[in-house]
């Protein structure tokens, strides 16, 4: 077994993902809620994302072939997805609907599907990296071995998660507004990179 494969994909998907960078955002997305909710809404996501990815590595490619969508394709529509978040999150329409709602539709207010699990945790680039981690070498040994260091990857994100209140009670509601605005303009951001990264894979530009 060649341990520097895994080190490398670990580094990967770490760096694709980027954990430590959505820990503010879980916070943005999640805001007013206590230590409990925080967590379920994080362990959702994190077990939806690790199924995602796990589904992409097994059989991705084939899916997305099997009925004509590229991962340029898949990218943009990523990227379109997360640019309207981010529209929510600078202009705090989420936290508007989440109080002209009250508590009458919880299941309106969870993020843990979208965006958080999807395009977040597993987005157009994991979900493209884990296609590549699998199709290096064949053999079902080094798949599980890809598929693990995919979920240490997620683990260290629900870790993270986990301190999100306590990171949220420091910085007050004052502080939650202030990064969340600033989080819209990274995620809008991210959101462009997207769309011009699946854009350039289709060779027209």
């Amino acid at each position: 077994m060649d341990l520097s494969l895994y080190i490398t994909a670990f580094v990967t998907l770490f760096v694709v993902i980027d954990p430590i960078g959505l820990a503010p955002i879980f916070i943005a997305l999640t805001p007013g809620m206590d230590g409990s909710q925080r967590r379920l809404i994080g362990l959702r996501a994190v077990v939806i994302a690790a199924l995602l990815l796990m589904l992409f590595g097994l059989a991705g490619e084939a899916i997305l072939s099997g009925i004509g969508i590229s991962i340029s394709a898949f990218r943009i529509a990523g990227g379109i997805l997360l640019f309207l978040t981010a529209l929510d999150m600078l202009f705090e329409r989420r936290t508007e609907r989440r109080e002209g709602q009250g508590h009458a539709e919880p299941e309106a207010q969870d993020p843990s599907v979208f965006p958080l699990a999807m395009p977040l945790l597993a987005g157009p680039g994991a979900l493209a990296t884990m296609i590549l981690l699998v199709g290096q070498q064949p053999g079902w040994g080094h798949v599980v071995m890809v598929n693990l260091v995919m979920l240490v990857v997620l683990a260290i994100a629900m870790l993270l998660f986990h301190l999100a209140t306590p990171l949220a009670r420091a910085l007050g509601r004052t502080g939650v507004m202030v990064v969340t605005r600033l989080l819209g303009m990274l995620l809008a951001a991210l959101s462009v990179q997207f769309v011009i990264d699946g854009v350039n894979g289709t060779g027209l530009v």
